[in-house]
């Protein structure tokens, strides 16, 4: 689980940053995180994860976009297009079928474990779920109706966010607590 917070650690980045400076500063530095992150699981020896590619990707192209065309986006547009470049990260690892969550996942249980089709329908599960916690309709709701607070926006993140961190540990109990209760049943 921690290992998906800070795979979305350029997203707090930029979301930071841009209550302080402009979207092209923000998506840079989220870019730069990014890439903080890939070069860290490299000298880790580990794989590069779907989400830290993407969000490179994604950033990247957003800054150099920016940069090209001196576009000058208000915030709340530039989040949009942000969180839902993120929600396409995660929708395209499971219509590849490779849920974003899996790569984080095997990293922490035993290999026998790594292949099971349980583990894997459970991480399509759960990066489902990840993907229904990006929360483009606030970032949408403060550009078409500025008046509302922002701490309402800050809000809504933070509760789909906890939801999703919060449904990350509970299903896969849940899914072992139903394979034992079957388990003991068929030796009844």
């Amino acid at each position: 689980m921690i290992g998906i917070l800070l795979g979305l650690a350029p997203f707090i980045v930029f979301f930071m940053l841009t209550r302080f400076t402009t979207a092209a500063v923000s998506l840079w530095a989220a870019a730069g995180a990014s890439a903080v992150l890939i070069v860290r699981e490299r000298f880790r020896g580990r794989s590069i994860k779907i989400l830290e590619a993407g969000t490179f990707v994604l950033f990247a192209l957003l800054g150099l976009y920016s940069w090209l065309t001196r576009a000058s986006w208000d915030i709340p547009i530039v989040r949009t297009v942000v969180d839902s470049g993120l929600l396409l990260i995660m929708m395209t690892s499971l219509v590849v079928r490779r849920p974003f969550t899996l790569q984080y996942a095997r990293e922490e249980v035993s290999a026998s474990i790594r292949q099971s089709p349980t583990f894997v329908r459970t991480n399509h599960v759960i990066s489902a779920a990840w993907a229904m916690a990006i929360v483009d309709l606030a970032d949408l709701g403060m550009h078409f109706l500025p008046a509302l607070p922002t701490r309402l926006e800050l809000a809504a993140i933070v509760i789909a966010l906890g939801g999703a961190l919060w449904f990350t540990k509970w299903y896969p109990q849940q899914i072992k607590s139903h394979r034992s209760l079957s388990a003991e049943k068929g030796l009844s």
